[in-house]
């Protein structure tokens, strides 16, 4: 059963018989075959071979995102197994934003790393959206998120900057603003604090934000921690206002504990404990 939902899974992301075939290293009939036996299994047909490749029936679209979970459990099953027997070191595989990625994590990663120095890391920044995908699909053991419903682990706070040079505006509602794409958490909380704020630019990175704002283009809303040394040095001004510091709750999102990959686990408690915490530093 494992198998007739892995040449499924393969089939569907493939496109055609012949690629996934490829793929697997099997032949087109006994990937025909293996494909018979589960639709025997599940009662329904779940592709159908045409002259463009295979689509998936009804059926074989209601059976995909299981088969691909099941797969997935298997995989974190046998990467489990093999880490509590020493068979190897064992992986990580954590999903975040840009912020979390470039400045919460890094110091509390070097010492997950000080302490199991054989551990795998695959570290992804995706947005809140597809951090949640990813999870979802199987291709991460933990989120760190803005998403609802995971564990507290830190509130991030949003601060107002500008350029020394930059004239502080009277009406900050009223400033022309540098900020990031609509589908990120930071240009949301921009939206809900000023929502009829002139947007002169909207980036793809807090590198290219900071850029911007620090030659005078315009202010922005942006994490504490990603503007502390650039506060520090006098490339950039704090500009005081009532509704800020915006507070940004991140969570981290799984599967439950006892459904963690030692490795995962073990980064998970460090990061629900004091040392796990961002500290500032300039």
């Amino acid at each position: 059963m494992f198998d007739e939902l892995r040449y499924f899974v393969a089939i569907v992301e493939a496109g055609t018989y012949r690629r996934a075939a490829q793929r697997l290293h099997l032949t087109q009939p006994a990937l025909s075959a293996a494909v018979t036996r589960l639709e025997g299994t599940v009662g329904a047909r779940i592709l159908d071979r045409g002259r463009r490749g295979a689509s998936v029936t009804a059926a074989g679209g209601a059976l995909l995102p299981h088969a691909r979970a099941a797969l997935a459990a298997v995989e974190a099953g046998t990467r489990a197994v093999a880490e509590i027997e020493g068979l190897r070191d064992g992986e990580v595989r954590l999903a975040a934003g840009a912020t979390a990625c470039t400045y919460l994590l890094p110091s509390i990663l070097s010492h997950y790393r000080d302490e199991h120095p054989g551990i795998r890391f695959l570290l992804r920044e995706a947005s809140a959206d597809e951090a949640l995908e990813n999870l979802h699909a199987g291709d991460i053991d933990i989120a760190v998120t803005t998403a609802e419903g995971g564990e507290p682990w830190y509130t991030d706070e949003l601060i107002l900057v500008r350029a020394p040079d930059f004239e502080r505006p009277k009406d900050v509602a009223r400033a022309p603003f540098v900020t990031f794409g609509r589908r990120s958490t930071s240009r949301a909380l921009l939206d809900g604090l000023f929502p009829d704020a002139d947007v002169v630019m909207e980036l793809g990175s807090i590198a290219a934000v900071k850029g911007n704002v620090r030659a005078g283009i315009g202010i922005a809303l942006v994490s504490r921690h990603a503007v502390q040394r650039d506060l520090a040095q006098g490339l950039l001004v704090r500009i005081p206002h009532r509704g800020t510091p915006v507070k940004r709750p991140l969570s981290l999102v799984h599967f439950g504990e006892a459904r963690l990959p030692p490795a995962a686990a073990a980064l998970r408690q460090l990061l629900l404990s004091p040392e796990g915490k961002p500290t500032f530093r300039t």
